[in-house]
């Protein structure tokens, strides 16, 4: 088979555009370049690390909360008094008064917000 029929077998549509002649141009008006940012390596880029209202985003559960703001109290991540106080806001407004539950690998599709 020469180019040609390879052509026209694979890009039925295209090859009929072309013999017909009504082929349509576009204006370029600028051209899109990478940024510095993506020549970086992993290692030079900035870490994410998330905080206590990030965890109980994912979280399904009041139950599933209240072991998180433990535990990060536990860690001294956050203080006594601040877990007694996001304990208390998830007593009192439930556990989407922290915002909507994060889904499995919602920053791989949305980065970070």
């Amino acid at each position: 088979m020469s180019e040609d029929e390879d052509f026209r077998r694979d890009f039925p549509a295209l090859n009929k555009e072309l013999k017909e002649g009504n082929t349509r141009s576009f204006k370029i008006d600028g051209v899109r370049t990478m940024s510095d940012e993506s020549t970086e390596s992993k290692e030079e880029k900035i870490a994410y690390t998330p905080d206590v209202v990030d965890y109980i985003r994912r979280c399904d559960t009041l139950t599933q909360a209240n072991e998180i703001v433990e535990f990060l109290v536990k860690q001294d991540e956050i203080s006594p008094a601040q877990g007694r106080a996001i304990k208390a806001k998830l007593k009192a407004d439930g556990i989407r008064s922290f915002g909507a539950k994060r889904e499995k690998d919602h920053y791989l599709h949305h980065g970070l917000e």
